[in-house]
């Protein structure tokens, strides 16, 4: 009898583990799709400021910025939130960099909690009279809210050509 009750405590112990298991794996793997959907709608938010500026609307520009959005531009200036933005780009559409094509691509997103990413872009700015062409590297600090990802800080540093990586 004594080697039957230890063979059922070993095969409760043995179930008990493996349902561990496949929970732990079951976990892991919601983790990491809801990892993956928060990836995504940060690239979303990323192609939204390229259409933007391709399309030469502010708005569209500024739409994935926080309403209380910090941006430092590439020459050092700031603006504090979606509208100032919005209003600075749509300046800048509408007067000098009409024929200015921007390009962006994610080079890391770093998760610093659930709900708050570190993220950083390389940029090209491809432009018909050569002396407005430019690369830039910028930092973006996102949020996620009710309302999804949104930009929480941005900052844009020009690159020279020897500095790209």
């Amino acid at each position: 009898m004594k080697s039957s009750s230890h063979s059922i405590k070993l095969l409760t112990a043995l179930a008990a583990l493996t349902l561990c298991m496949i929970s732990a794996a079951a976990q892991e793997t919601e983790t990491r799709k809801a990892r993956n959907a928060d990836e995504a709608a940060i690239h979303e938010n990323v192609k939204q400021m390229e259409a933007g500026w391709n399309a030469k609307k502010g708005e569209l520009f500024a739409k994935p910025f926080a309403d209380d959005a910090d941006y430092v531009v590439i020459n050092g200036m700031y603006f504090q939130g979606r509208a100032a933005i919005e209003k600075a780009h749509q300046q800048i559409f509408d007067t000098s960099h009409k024929r200015t094509t921007l390009s962006l691509s994610v080079r890391q997103i770093r998760f610093l909690r659930p709900d708050v990413a570190l993220v950083h872009l390389s940029g090209h700015l491809d432009a018909l009279e050569k002396e407005l062409a430019a690369d830039g590297s910028m930092t973006l600090v996102m949020t996620r809210g009710k309302d999804g990802w949104q930009i929480a800080a941005f900052q844009n540093t020009s690159v020279r050509a020897k500095d790209r990586r």
